[in-house]
C-alpha cells in the first residue's frame, strides 16, 4: 500500500468570528492510500485552539503517527484511539472504509451516498458585529432555514440578546429553532444570567456556555435549566477511554452532545459516544470542525447511518473560496449527495511519504 499526503490551505469567504478570535484560512492534510487499483482518501484537520494535538508543527506529528499505521497495515479503535490523534484516527477511517468501496467519493454503503437521502442542517450564524450577524440571518432565513444556530460571546451579550429578541418577535418557536453557541465565553454567574434570559426566548440549546473542565459548575448549569437544554462540545474533547466517557456522561448528564468526528475520536469514537449517550437518553447532533467537501462528504455519511430528525451541522462546505469541487449540494435546509456531480481533486498536490 502507498500512502501520500497533501496539505491543503482553505480560504475563508469573509473573517469567520469565533470567541477564540478570527479565522481566516483553514488548514488540513489529505491522505491518500493506494492498493491493488483501489484508492482510499480521508482528511485530517486539527483545529487551532482546539485540537489537543497542536496545529503549527503537526504535520510532523501526522507523519509520525502514519508511519505507526505503516507498522500495523490495519487499524482498530480498542488498539488505535490512544496511538493516533483524534484528527489522524479520523482521517485513517475515512481513507480505509472508502479504500474497500468500488466508486469514488464512497464511505459508507447508506442512501446518503446514492443520492437517495437528505439530512436537515441548521443555518450557521458567524460572530462579528450586529450588521454582519443581521445580514446572515436575513440570507439564512431566505434561503429556507427553520433552524439557525448563533455564535454568541464576542459581541455585549444584550447586544446579540436584541438580535434573537428581533428574531423571535419574528418567528415563532413553531416557526424558527433557535440555538446559540457560546464557545466557552462566560463566566459561570455571567452563563447563568444569560441561560435565565435565552430561556424568555425559547431558545432551543446553548452550547457549551462555559470553558471545559468545570465539571461541577456544568452539572448544575444542566440541572438548572427549565426549557433551555445545554450541550457539551469542548468538553468532550480529548476523552478517549470508555470509562472516562462514562463518567463524564453520568456526573454533568448533559441535556445534548455535540459531536465532531475531527475532534472527538474519528468515525469509531462519534459512533461510541453516541451510543453511551443514547443508553442515558441523552440527546446529540454531529457537525463538521470546518473541513474540506472529503471531511464533510465523510461525515454525512456517517451521520446517514443514523434515524436523524434533529438539524445537523452540515452546512460548512460553502464557506470557503477554494473548497474541493464534490456532488454535496445544500438545497434549503437539506444536504444531499448528487451523484451526477463529480468529485475534482486537481487543487490537491499529494506527495507519497510511504509504503507499506
Amino acid at each position: 500500500m502507498d500512502i501520500s499526503i497533501a496539505p491543503f490551505l482553505l480560504h475563508f469567504k469573509f473573517d469567520a468570528g469565533t470567541s477564540r478570535g478570527i479565522l481566516k484560512t483553514r488548514k488540513s492534510w489529505v491522505i491518500k492510500l493506494e492498493n491493488d487499483g483501489m484508492t482510499g482518501l480521508g482528511e485530517v484537520a486539527p483545529l487551532k485552539g482546539l485540537s489537543p494535538e497542536g496545529y503549527e508543527n503537526f504535520q510532523n506529528t501526522l507523519i509520525s503517527e502514519l508511519n505507526i499505521f505503516r507498522e500495523m497495515g490495519t487499524i482498530s479503535f480498542e488498539s488505535c484511539k490512544h496511538l493516533f490523534s483524534s484528527s489522524t484516527l479520523f482521517g485513517l477511517e475515512s481513507a480505509l472504509l472508502s479504500l474497500h468501496q468500488t466508486q469514488e467519493g464512497q464511505v459508507l454503503d447508506n442512501s446518503f451516498f446514492e443520492g437517495k437521502s437528505q439530512l436537515p442542517i441548521n443555518g450557521l450564524i458567524w460572530m462579528g458585529d450586529s450588521s454582519f450577524m443581521k445580514k446572515q440571518i436575513d440570507e439564512k432565513i431566505n434561503e429556507g432555514y427553520s433552524c439557525l444556530k448563533m455564535k454568541i460571546g464576542s459581541l455585549d451579550f444584550e447586544e446579540e440578546y436584541k438580535l434573537l429578541t428581533e428574531l423571535r418577535n419574528e418567528f415563532s418557536v413553531e416557526q424558527l429553532t433557535l440555538r446559540v453557541d457560546a464557545n466557552g465565553s462566560f463566566t459561570f454567574s455571567e452563563a447563568i444570567k444569560a441561560i435565565r434570559k435565552l430561556e424568555e426566548l425559547e431558545i432551543h440549546s446553548i452550547e457549551q456556555p462555559i470553558k471545559a473542565g468545570q465539571l461541577r459548575e456544568m452539572t448544575q448549569l444542566c440541572r438548572e435549566t427549565s426549557t433551555i437544554g445545554v450541550a457539551l462540545d469542548e468538553e468532550l474533547i480529548g476523552i478517549r477511554d470508555t470509562n472516562d466517557k462514562i463518567e463524564i456522561l453520568d456526573k454533568i448528564h448533559p441535556q445534548y452532545i455535540v459531536l465532531k468526528p475531527t475532534l472527538h475520536g474519528g468515525i469509531s469514537g462519534t459512533k461510541e459516544w453516541i451510543s453511551l449517550a443514547e443508553e442515558r437518553k441523552i440527546k446529540w447532533w454531529i457537525t463538521s470542525a470546518l473541513e474540506s467537501n472529503i471531511g464533510l462528504n465523510a461525515i454525512c455519511q456517517l451521520t446517514n447511518e443514523y434515524n436523524i430528525e434533529t438539524p445537523q451541522g452540515l452546512g460548512t462546505g460553502s464557506l470557503y473560496t477554494n473548497n474541493i469541487l464534490s456532488p454535496l449540494e445544500v438545497l434549503g435546509e437539506k444536504i444531499q449527495y448528487n451523484p451526477l456531480n463529480k468529485w475534482d481533486y486537481s487543487v490537491l498536490n499529494f506527495n507519497k511519504i510511504l509504503r507499506c
